[in-house]
């Protein structure tokens, strides 16, 4: 911190009585030092940052901080308060405050800063050297790390609190997977309960499907390590450069978060730590890499690679499937099958008349179904090259719509308007070009390259093709129609929740997403959606007809596992799954083997996409539909009821609840049951 603070930038005698007049005198020292131009400005942007989060730390520290154009270099100062200050913090009001002041785009220096400040806040030498100093100069002397804290300054033994004594190691995770539901959040509570068990603070920041919170970036300054378990791009991934991290797919969050936390505290002994460069952001510059890149690891093949493209497309799409879906179901719930002939709500709407309120569901729903193929071209495209491929995604996508290539167009259209873009951004142009590059530029070139290839070269083939597998499934009955029940029940129970599982519900919910699906395509997703609710219903069925079979978070698990399967979401299978793989996944697949296969025997169909035992009402030849769930979780259950007697009891059913640490009880242990 050689340059950050000097004398006239500490006020050892800080008046101030609220944070924003504190933040306001320690900015004045800033601009009589030049290095902030604009007084106001600097403030609100302070205040903005405060606002979104509190920067009161525990033992008594203030640390406000932002990003500011009115800032000309990195700068801190430093004030003491004699009465303190309320910065938030649980512990009470601050003595010792900090001013944090980056230039604008200075992400790093802001993070170095926060990271550097924050590691010596921990050394209670530190603090008690700031709260005796007397003299500004060797304040400033102290906090830039030319002075080292004597003996004199730390706490006697009777002052030293247990947890200044020996401060536990700090990791901030980010947990997420493509559709951002249930993988998401048990992974994080896997990485939680293992951080507890560990004594290591773990503080995780889910990039779910409802958005997500940042964690607060002096909580990430003062972590001493990093942990992604993460299936799509992490989001703001630069935020955590410069420590120990640990990069694996979500699986593995929750599979194994105690040995994710010894491989970082590892890599936090060893030193090793990730450069800045490898979390850069933005496109095309030095090191920059796309979100797949930057998300995943550096050995990832052209597979793995093309995978995680493919799925952060679905998992964008994933929530226009459902809501478009639902809607046009109750839209015909309520008004009927020739709901879809009714005229536009625009030009005729009757308030008091059931069927307008059916026609304006469906007429919604079918607004929404239209955003299907342009998310997944356009979402793929991010995945490849960022936010450049966005545009010539979604002209792709629009355009696959237009020629009638659907959702196979659309996967054709997201992979060359991403391939066009990193291309483009390989050129070599001259720096005065550079800025209109993402604006006007690539977003041109692009585009018309993606849509040419579209309208003229492959968009009529792909139509073809898409016409053939339409025409192939309305041919479907008899044999032919079981036996590819019974594969997607295979496929929705393999990975519960994982890529295979994506694959089936994305190719059952294309043929549903047209404005008059066939038969064929709705008696499959039928299908899929009942093998998929067969898993956790089946798991909770057995831990509740033979509980001693399974230790006590396994049963907890259990009582979970009834809403999430009767929701449609395999993922509630998976603690189960992760604790004894080669007994539960063999017997969920079997179950849903015979629950799709009798599914599409007995006719039902379903025309929205989600929603499991609530939209049964929506379901064509809804008993027969229930008969074959039943069938499959009695099928999976007693499976895994007969292979689990094959075996050891379970640990706790001798051990009882104090617990015996065996690797059975850790296993099940790190998954713990989530709200979705």
């Amino acid at each position: 911190m050689s340059e950050l603070i000097t004398a006239e930038l500490v006020d050892l005698d800080l008046s101030a009585e609220t944070k924003s007049l504190a933040a306001r005198s320690l900015a004045e020292r800033m601009v009589a030092a030049g290095r902030v131009t604009d007084l106001d400005g600097f403030l609100a942007d302070v205040a903005a940052r405060e606002a979104l989060m509190p920067t009161g730390l525990d033992g008594g520290i203030g640390i406000p901080h932002c990003r500011s154009l009115h800032v000309t270099e990195p700068t801190l100062a430093f004030g003491r308060s004699a009465r303190g200050i309320d910065f938030g913090a649980a512990d009470g009001p601050a003595d010792l405050v900090f001013l944090i002041a980056a230039p604008a785009g200075a992400d790093d220096d802001h993070l170095a800063i926060l990271s550097s400040l924050a590691r010596r806040l921990s050394d209670s030498g530190f603090t008690g050297a700031l709260r005796a100093e007397g003299d500004p100069a060797a304040a400033a002397g102290l906090i830039r790390g030319e002075r080292i804290p004597s003996a004199a300054d730390r706490p006697g033994p009777e002052e030293e609190t247990a947890e200044e004594a020996d401060e536990p190691f700090r990791i901030v995770a980010v947990t997420s997977c493509p559709t951002g539901i249930a993988h998401t959040y048990m992974a994080a509570e896997a990485l939680e309960n293992a951080g507890r068990a560990a004594g290591v603070e773990v503080v995780v920041e889910t990039q779910g499907s409802a958005g997500f919170t940042r964690l607060d970036p002096a909580v990430i300054a003062a972590a001493d390590g990093v942990i992604f378990a993460h299936d799509v791009p992490v989001r703001d991934k630069d935020r955590f450069a410069g420590k120990p991290t640990v990069d694996v797919r979500v699986a593995a969050g929750i599979n194994r978060p105690g040995e994710l936390i010894d491989e970082v505290r590892r890599k936090a002994a060893r030193g090793e730590t990730t450069p800045a460069a490898a979390h850069a952001a933005g496109a095309g510059g030095a090191g920059a890499g796309t979100p797949v890149e930057r998300s995943g690891e550096r050995g990832d093949g052209y597979g793995t690679k093309l995978r995680t493209w493919l799925m952060s497309g679905v998992s964008y799409m994933v929530p226009f499937v459902a809501a478009g879906g639902l809607l046009i179901a109750l839209g015909f719930a309520i008004g009927g099958y020739r709901i879809d002939k009714a005229p536009s709500v625009v030009d005729h709407f009757v308030w008091t008349q059931a069927g307008s309120w059916a026609a304006l569901l469906f007429q919604i729903g079918q607004v929404a179904f239209a955003f299907l193929v342009p998310v997944l071209a356009g979402y793929i495209a991010y995945g490849m090259a960022d936010r450049p491929g966005l545009v010539p995604g979604f002209v792709g996508g629009s355009v696959a719509l237009t020629v009638d290539a659907g959702f196979l167009g659309g996967l054709a259209a997201g992979l060359i308007s991403g391939g066009v873009v990193m291309a483009v951004q390989r050129v070599r142009i001259p720096a005065v070009m550079r800025g209109i590059m993402p604006v006007v530029v690539i977003p041109l070139l692009s585009s018309a390259v993606t849509g040419f290839l579209m309208f003229v070269v492959i968009g009529k083939p792909i139509a073809t093709a898409q016409r053939a597998m339409t025409d192939w499934l309305s041919d479907l009955t008899g044999t032919n129609a079981v036996l590819l029940g019974a594969l997607l029940g295979l496929m929705m129970c393999f990975d519960l929740g994982g890529p295979v599982n994506k694959v089936a519900y994305t190719f059952a919910t294309a043929g549903i997403a047209v404005s008059d699906p066939s038969g064929s395509a709705m008696k499959i997703m039928g299908a899929v959606m009942a093998a998929g609710m067969v898993p956790p219903l089946a798991m909770a069925l057995a831990t509740t007809v033979r509980g001693r079979l399974f230790n006590r978070t396994e049963r907890e698990n259990g009582k979970a596992a009834w809403v999430l399967g009767l929701s449609f979401i395999t993922e509630g299978a998976i603690p189960f799954a992760a604790a004894d793989p080669l007994r539960v996944i063999p017997s969920a697949m079997a179950g849903g083997a015979v629950t799709g296969a009798l599914s599409m025997a007995f006719g039902a169909t379903l025309r929205a996409p989600h929603g499991g035992i609530f939209v049964v009402p929506l379901i064509g030849n809804p008993l027969l539909y229930l008969v074959a769930i039943a069938a499959g979780v009695v099928t999976t259950t007693a499976l895994v009821i007969v292979l689990k007697t094959l075996r050891r009891p379970a640990p706790d059913a001798t051990a009882g609840a104090s617990g015996a640490t065996t690797g059975q009880e850790d296993s099940a242990d790190v998954a713990q049951p989530v709200t979705v």
